[in-house]
């Protein structure tokens, strides 16, 4: 009934473990691999909220046998020598995170003694808590393909994790992602026989240093290309029917638009909130993106610039459908200028903001992390420089 536990070894101390989760991606930009990617996805309740009875024959016999072909040829555009993007920023944040929270839990410092220059520690992710204050292990898993969530807790129990902290990479919280990884996870657990304790980030959609990475990566684009007319920030979309229900998600979008247009010193006049990814006929959160930028461009503005803050990592919606897509539509309805600024991807400031939300949620766990709050307002102040 339960699967098997790893060897108990007396007198070991038990471990931290961190599981970063992000949504996921095919294993190849196939027909062939989008599909079942495709049928785990929008075969989640929690993504689509329809009685199985009336989902099930929509989705197994209409999109499954159209949109994976179509999906296909939009991940090929995207994919990369490496593979998927979204695996590959995250693979990559896994192993910068480790090195930099090593350094950080080894050093019992503030969080502002990380210095912004990569160690070559940090760098190789190969940076560890020193014995007498236990190792922190961490992994990464995908909601919906590979590698899975069950199979990172399945590392994390084998390295001894007793304590483990979920870190679902979605800034603002939603039912169909949060929810939805916890729901991952919840699915795993269940088949344990010795359930780790569990701690969870709900969100960080307006924390003072993702705030200032944003900023910050923001500044750096227009320091080398010159500043747009408006800034636009493009959310993925959900149902409004969502909010209506009690969703948070909205609310918590509008907040990070308006603490990074703050930090940026925008006038309203001079950036835009807008939703993309809108899918099925029902309607969702307003205003979409598309018709957004339609309007900018009748308008004829001279340029804009499009951001995605709800992804840490470029994917498909930032690649191929805000960077071009949305320019394709710009362009098209009469506008200037358009460029993409990338998701936040590996940079340092992003990183050394993971860390300092993580330490956050496991103070307390074997006297293994401090407070990060001087970090965070040392990257608050950045934001406004």
């Amino acid at each position: 009934m339960y699967l098997p536990e790893p060897p108990h070894r007396h007198g070991t101390p038990g471990r931290i473990g961190i599981l970063l989760i992000n949504l996921g991606t095919p294993d190849a930009p196939t027909t062939a691999a989008v599909k079942p990617y495709l049928k785990e996805f929008l075969g989640d309740p929690r993504v689509v909220e329809m009685p199985r009875a009336l989902w099930w024959p929509i989705l197994h016999g209409f999109i499954l046998t159209s949109r994976p072909g179509k999906s296909a040829e939009k991940y090929g555009l995207i994919w990369t020598a490496e593979g998927s993007p979204l695996l590959v920023h995250t693979q990559r944040q896994a192993k910068l995170l480790k090195g930099y929270l090593g350094e950080f839990l080894r050093s019992k410092s503030e969080p502002s003694a990380l210095s912004p220059t990569l160690s070559r520690e940090r760098e190789r992710g190969q940076s560890t808590v020193p014995d007498g204050t236990g190792s922190v292990m961490l992994e990464f898993a995908m909601r919906y393909g590979n590698p899975s969530i069950a199979a990172g807790l399945d590392k994390l129990k084998k390295e001894n994790c007793d304590r483990i902290l979920i870190v679902p990479l979605y800034p603002q919280y939603a039912a169909s992602s949060t929810a939805s990884a916890f729901d991952g996870v919840c699915a795993a657990l269940k088949n344990m026989r010795n359930i780790p304790e569990i701690r969870t980030v709900r969100s960080f959609h307006d924390h003072p240093a993702y705030i200032a990475a944003l900023a910050a990566s923001v500044r750096d684009d227009w320091r080398q290309n010159g500043r747009p007319d408006v800034l636009l920030m493009s959310f993925h979309g959900v149902p409004r029917k969502s909010l209506e229900q009690g969703d948070p998600y909205h609310c918590e979008c509008q907040k990070t638009g308006r603490l990074l247009a703050e930090a940026l010193q925008l006038e309203p006049t001079q950036y835009r909130i807008s939703f993309q990814s809108r899918f099925g006929r029902a309607e969702w959160l307003k205003p979409y993106t598309a018709a957004t930028l339609q309007e900018l461009g009748r308008q004829g503005v001279k340029r804009v610039d499009a951001i995605c803050p709800g992804f840490v990592g470029d994917c498909l919606e930032t690649l191929e459908e805000i960077a071009m897509e949305g320019k394709a539509t710009f362009l098209g309805a009469g506008g200037g200028t358009y460029r993409y600024i990338p998701c936040l991807n590996e940079r340092p400031d992003w990183i050394e903001a993971l860390c300092a939300i993580v330490a956050e949620h496991l103070h307390g766990w074997n006297g293994a992390v401090a407070e990060a709050s001087s970090r965070e307002r040392a990257l608050a102040m950045g934001a406004k420089d």
